[in-house]
């Protein structure tokens, strides 16, 4: 884990510093035009060769890059990511602020997908073939290929601001005068504006998971040990339930190593959408201003959480099956 979470710090910091357009450079620019729009001066010359090695120095690209390398990392393992040059306040404050959201979205989203796809995969594969298990098929498929956000857009249309049903709020996480609420109704208001974005948020990884569970499922039933289990009297159902169940859970072992990082997870488009400020829109707002602490702050933290999730399903996995070895 080491050696790789180092291989990534390593190679997102030299990428982020050969991005053109960095601090130093917006920093020149806006220097530049302030003094060109209030002196009328020539904006390429209002700055001296002193000036511009000052800025560099301010964000500290004065030094070379092996050596802003080895400073930054050794901040890291501090827990000191540095400020944001856009929010001027340290990186972990404006991370944390969208941690909230984004680990609603993404917990709720992991517990519900688990508790629902998981009952109905082994329904699936109990009547593969039935009329119920091609008609399920259909309708997880149809919701997998539509994308999160054009999904989003058409339920605002029809469920929101009144051109056909005004059942749900048109965007934002809770109402105006959320702040006059009691808890009850502070709880109930927020799950409501929560509604269409977490059913967005999640088709997707539902249909996944579902057919996940199905296939799996369906290759444990063709087993030698499931027909031993039918033919000392046990039923189809039972045989799957008591013997193949557990063995099919591991590939959905795998997936639940995305639990460490829930509190980083989130969707551009669909926080555009539902007018949510998350932490996708964050990470997208960061580059592209160029805002390199906050990039770096969050690959560096969502790869350490990454790694751990992937720790965690191998521990998972001698749970499940002992037969499997750490």
């Amino acid at each position: 884990m080491i050696p790789t979470l180092l291989g990534i710090s390593f190679v997102c910091f030299l990428l982020i510093q050969l991005i053109p357009g960095g601090p130093v450079e917006q920093k020149i620019a806006q220097l530049q035009m302030i003094a060109g729009e209030t002196g009328g001066a020539d904006a390429s010359k209002v700055l001296s060769a002193d000036e511009i090695a000052n800025i560099k120095a301010h964000y500290g690209f004065d030094k070379p890059f092996w050596e802003r390398y080895f400073t930054w990392l050794v901040n890291v393992t501090q827990l000191d990511f540095g400020n944001s040059y856009s929010y001027d306040k340290p990186v972990w404050d404006v991370v944390s602020s969208k941690f909230p959201i984004s680990l609603f979205f993404g917990l709720t989203s992991f517990i519900l997908s688990y508790l629902i796809c998981i009952p109905l995969g082994v329904f699936k594969a109990v009547k593969n073939g039935h009329w119920s298990d091609t008609f399920s098929t259909v309708l997880i498929f149809a919701g997998y290929v539509i994308p999160g956000y054009a999904l989003g857009i058409l339920l605002l249309v029809l469920f929101s601001g009144g051109s056909f049903l005004d059942l749900f709020p048109l965007g934002g996480i809770v109402s105006d005068d959320f702040e006059e609420f009691t808890l009850l109704w502070k709880t109930l208001d927020f799950l409501h504006h929560m509604c269409l974005p977490m059913f967005c948020f999640m088709l997707g990884e539902f249909a996944f998971l579902t057919m996940l569970m199905k296939n799996s499922l369906l290759e444990e039933t063709q087993k030698d040990y499931i027909r031993t289990a039918m033919a000392q009297g046990a039923s189809y159902s039972q045989a799957i339930w008591k013997h193949g169940l557990r063995n099919a859970l591991l590939p959905l072992a795998t997936r639940s190593s995305e639990i460490f990082t829930l509190m980083f997870t989130g969707s551009l488009l669909i926080e555009r959408v539902f007018d949510i400020d998350g932490m996708g829109l964050l990470m997208y707002n960061s580059m592209v201003s160029r805002d390199y602490n906050i990039v770096l702050g969050m690959i560096v933290m969502m790869s350490i959480l990454g790694l751990l999730g992937r720790l965690f399903a191998d521990i998972l996995y001698v749970v499940i099956d002992p037969r499997v070895k750490l």
